[in-house]
């Protein structure tokens, strides 16, 4: 296979990006988890940086924790924030924010009234602490990441703030008037502001020898995936005061289980081995988002848990590649998460699905126990494959 090029005018340090999982939300139990601590990137920020520069990976996406910078309402504390920026730019290496990866402050759910105006104080105090380091260039920002799922999973499902069931699309139209406020307020202040969302990327279809019903519900329910990049850009409830340069950069995250049949949930195998007819290759999936938007996208999530690793990042590089020859302009992957995590409700087990573990194969990581980095061979030799391709 010939090796692709990236065009030298892209935005981003390098193709390949590291995600550090930093989600702070409240869990399905009510308890507050703090990711960026629990898995050891705090306290090894240098060497976790170390470590993605010397496999050619200098981009990655942090996020500032929102519930940690903002305990009461206006007053912040951005140390943390401080110090991340420091290192990165001492490091060499390139972030892209997150001000909200599913966590709010105490006080606060996407319902409450105040919440557009308490999250754009955020975005626009924010701009100049990182001017502080970077005091010139575009800054990359998504204001809220992935809200289609949070305002599911809050929503509608009862599994994190704020705990309801049948409210997913008034949570979602909180979460929309806040990300839009959010960036008028920054770049009031900043033209230089980039916004980049990271929306799932599902694939959902009828079921075999559907009815014309369900193929026009599943079909539906497959477009509703599109619902809050709409919003942002005016095209759906413009009332909210979307426009089409609100968006410069469509992020779509993809895993192995982002294809499924409505309603009933099926998954269909990421590997297709029973040459479904529903099933779509990922770089048909990504034609449909740019031919939609027309603007640059980016794989702003992927990742597969356990052995797999090594098929599912070599697939991903190949659907890439295809996507490019088609015309996509696509300028970026994201590992995420780059280091192992756990499951946010239970805290274990660790899902093994970073390019670096959290103990060594065969070792589950106990309560309490402080996080390793232990690199999964396999994996490194196929990204390296990976990027040997897409160079």
């Amino acid at each position: 296979m010939i090796p692709l090029t990236i065009s030298p005018t892209s935005r981003f340090n390098t193709f390949w990006w590291a995600g550090y999982e930093c989600t702070d939300q409240q869990n399905a139990f009510g308890n507050r988890v703090d990711f960026l601590s629990l898995t050891g990137h705090l306290d090894r920020i240098d060497a976790d940086y170390q470590d993605i520069a010397s496999i050619n990976i200098r981009t990655v996406r942090e996020g500032i924790r929102w519930s940690q910078v903002e305990k009461r309402a206006y007053i912040y504390d951005w140390t943390v924030v401080r110090h991340m920026l420091q290192r990165g730019k001492a490091l060499g290496i390139q972030q892209i924010w997150d001000i909200c990866h599913f966590g709010y402050p105490d006080d606060l759910t996407p319902l409450h009234p105040m919440f557009a105006r308490r999250f754009a104080a955020l975005c626009r105090a924010f701009v100049p602490i990182y001017r502080e380091t970077y005091p010139a260039g575009p800054l990359i920002i998504t204001p809220i990441n992935e809200v289609s799922f949070i305002s599911w999973l809050g929503g509608d499902v009862c599994g994190t703030s704020p705990y309801c069931t049948k409210q997913g699309f008034e949570v979602k139209m909180g979460l929309i008037r806040a990300y839009i406020e959010g960036i008028a307020a920054m770049r009031e202040i900043d033209a230089n502001v980039l916004v980049m969302t990271t929306e799932p990327l599902v694939n959902m279809v009828a079921p075999l020898n559907a009815t014309r019903a369900e193929i026009a519900s599943a079909k539906a329910a497959h477009d509703n995936q599109y619902q809050a990049v709409d919003m942002l850009l005016g095209r759906l409830h413009p009332e909210l005061g979307g426009r089409h340069d609100m968006v410069d950069i469509v992020g779509v995250n993809f895993y192995y289980n982002n294809q499924w049949v409505f309603p009933t949930f099926e998954f269909l195998p990421w590997g297709n081995e029973g040459r479904d007819p529903r099933f779509r290759p990922l770089h048909q999936l990504f034609l449909e988002v740019y031919k939609r938007y027309r603007k640059p996208i980016v794989l702003s999530e992927t990742s597969h848990p356990g052995i797999d690793r090594p098929a599912w990042i070599q697939m991903v590089a190949r659907e890439c590649l295809k996507a490019r020859q088609a015309g996509v302009v696509l300028e970026g992957v994201c590992l995420y998460p780059i280091i192992d995590r756990p499951d946010w409700d239970q805290l274990t087990p660790w899902h093994r699905a970073g390019l670096w573990d959290a103990a060594p194969v065969g070792v589950d990581l106990e309560m309490g126990q402080t996080p390793g980095r232990y690199l999964y061979q396999p994996y490194a030799d196929a990204l390296q494959q990976a990027q040997a391709m897409i160079k």
